[in-house]
């Protein structure tokens, strides 16, 4: 089953549910119940069918929708934008910078999802975090998976690059340092993003299914 085929099932369903709302009360025999209330960290820059297919995406994952989004923001520079490239000029594109090797690995290339729209562009952020199914349970773990994958499921304190045993990764990513004691933790890679999830739920970033 493809994500669209699934977020057509949930249209079917979501149908389904209003059919019954409609009917008089001795006819249905499964009420839909309250509404949901769902909200989304910086769900209001990016589309209903965007959403549609976080959510879809997350619930098949085992994912926080918050964190992922949390996660999207950072690597795009707040922008969404399915075509975004690193300034540094390593190639990574699109909504979690996708490098070059990373898509010919997923069967694409950089310049096939700078061209996609965002909303199919999560497809292959689907197939990307799929063997991850059910280990990304918090916002630094989903992140870990992006950016250093062997620190998925790792504590906080897990030394992610140190000056003296990965001495060039660790100048490539020195503002990262908080405490400036030459070791790079995986809560220290995280603090910066994980900042961002407030600023998501402020007015104006955050959307609320009314």
């Amino acid at each position: 089953m493809t994500l669209d085929d699934a977020l057509r099932q949930a249209r079917d369903l979501v149908a389904t549910l209003e059919a019954m709302k409609d009917a008089p009360a001795d006819e249905v025999t499964s009420p839909a119940g309250p509404a949901s209330g769902k909200t989304l960290a910086w769900g209001a820059r990016v589309s209903a069918t965007f959403r549609d297919r976080l959510f879809w995406l997350c619930d098949d994952l085992g994912m926080a929708p918050d964190d992922l989004m949390t996660c999207i923001a950072w690597e795009s520079g707040r922008s969404f934008r399915p075509d975004v490239r690193n300034m540094a000029g390593s190639g990574a594109t699109g909504l979690i910078q996708f490098m070059p090797s990373t898509a010919r690995d997923l069967g694409t290339t950089t310049d096939d999802l700078a061209r996609m729209t965002a909303e199919d562009q999560l497809n292959y952020v689907w197939k990307y975090f799929a063997p991850y199914k059910g280990r990304l349970r918090s916002l630094g773990d989903i992140y870990m998976a992006i950016l250093w994958p062997s620190a998925v499921g790792k504590p906080d304190s897990h030394v992610l690059w140190s000056q003296a045993q990965r001495p060039t990764t660790y100048r490539q990513n020195a503002g990262l340092d908080g405490n400036r004691d030459g070791r790079i933790t995986k809560a220290e890679a995280v603090a910066k993003v994980a900042a961002l999830k407030p600023e998501g739920l402020n007015p104006g970033n955050v959307w609320s299914e009314r």
